[in-house]
């Protein structure tokens, strides 16, 4: 009997130990609500859409206390359609993000489909990651502030916190065999975050992001997953006509200050396209194009529950051989309300205007259309969005 009694003891107080250890932990976003788009390919479009203020997603996420200050680590999140059930990010069962690795007091590791730095330090300085979802990101989310676009194969690390500062980088192998650079992805970036300071700044480049398994068509929320170069696996007007560049960079930074009860907040990013693709013929084969784009955006906490937010964002794009430059004026405005501290309602309305002329993908010269981020392009220059949506957080 004593005997038994010891060895339920025991095992008893190894339980607790493993319990105090490593935990696992479920959670996730239900993003759903009603669109009106003034112009979808040239018609009023009326529908529901999940996930335009945040990805409606679940995901798991573990951690494991190993000794001596280091843990390991890891991360599982889905990304679904609330309407359809169906899988998002090309129908990646863990496209949103999948990684492993070990933290300790000189920072993280991690490996696996994970976010690039611009993501990380400079994107949640943008109204469409604040307040605005991603009809609020910039044109076509040309830049990847918004995430459209994730990295496979990725070997990450991110600092500790050091008063504020933090830092990291990212480098994703490509998987070409023969071709060490084809499909290479890889990033830097610093953020600055200590009172109503916020800083950050990143820079992003990819080799071939066009081809199957490139960034463009690696699963992320704009692409189409054919690798075929007559798409370029990019459907947004705004940059669809270069994408077929053989290298993609991005040079982002951003700020933001709050006073009481008000948040003003500024980004600006350089993207440039190098090297126009095979498809294309003279002039523009082989040339590189480069755009930029500036935002500023503000917020005010009107109550503990109300958020209200407005944003200006300009884009500019490049002059190639006389082709006169692209340029796109997008307007933002938002109401959040909070329910509880789990589910808040809100309203959104983006409008954009293109002017001047831009490259289709075939390499013709044509009038620049507008294109809010996520929606089917219009056939004009004018665009108009609005939602009226629900977020629960579980």
């Amino acid at each position: 009997m004593k005997k038994s009694l010891l060895a339920l003891a025991a095992l008893g107080a190894f339980a607790g130990v493993a319990h105090a250890q490593s935990s696992v932990t479920l959670y996730g976003i239900i993003d759903e609500g009603f669109n009106i788009n003034t112009n979808s390919g040239g018609k009023h479009l009326y529908n529901l859409s999940s996930g335009v203020m945040q990805g409606s997603r679940f995901g798991l996420r573990g951690t494991e206390d190993l000794g001596g200050g280091l843990k390991a680590i890891f991360v599982l999140e889905n990304g679904f359609d609330v309407n359809t059930g169906k899988l998002g990010q090309g129908s990646l069962m863990f496209g949103r993000q999948a990684y492993v690795g070990l933290s300790s007091q000189f920072g993280t590791v991690t490996l696996g489909r994970q976010y690039d730095s611009v993501v990380d330090y400079v994107g949640p300085l943008e109204a469409g990651d604040q307040w605005g979802g991603y009809i609020a990101a910039h044109p076509g989310d040309i830049d990847n502030f918004n995430n459209a676009y994730r990295t496979n194969n990725t070997v990450k690390y991110t600092s500790a916190n050091y008063g504020g500062l933090t830092f990291g980088g990212t480098y994703s192998f490509g998987g070409q065999a023969g071709n060490f650079t084809g499909n290479q992805i890889w990033s830097f970036g610093a953020g600055y975050n200590n009172g109503p300071l916020v800083l950050g700044l990143g820079y992003l480049n990819a080799r071939t992001p066009a081809a199957s398994g490139g960034l463009f068509n690696n699963g992320g929320t704009a692409a189409t997953n054919t690798g075929a170069l007559s798409n370029f696996a990019v459907t947004s007007p705004v940059y669809a006509g270069f994408a077929s560049a053989n290298t993609y960079q991005v040079i982002g930074a951003g700020g933001a200050y709050t006073f009481g009860a008000a948040t003003i907040g500024a980004t600006y990013s350089n993207i440039r396209f190098a090297n126009l693709g095979v498809a294309f013929a003279s002039p523009f084969k082989g040339q590189s194009a480069t755009f930029n784009n500036a935002e500023l955006n503000f917020k005010y906490q009107l109550t503990p529950a109300l958020l209200v937010g407005a944003a200006y964002d300009y884009t500019r794009g490049a002059e190639i051989n006389g082709a006169s430059r692209a340029q796109y004026h997008q307007g933002s405005v938002g109401v959040d309300y909070f329910l509880s501290k789990r589910t808040d309602v809100y309203v959104i309305g983006v409008y954009q205007h293109a002017l001047g002329e831009t490259l289709s993908v075939t390499g013709a010269t044509v009038n620049a259309t507008a294109g809010i981020n996520g929606l089917s392009g219009s056939q004009n220059q004018n665009q108009l969005a609005a939602r009226v949506g629900i977020r629960h957080k579980f």
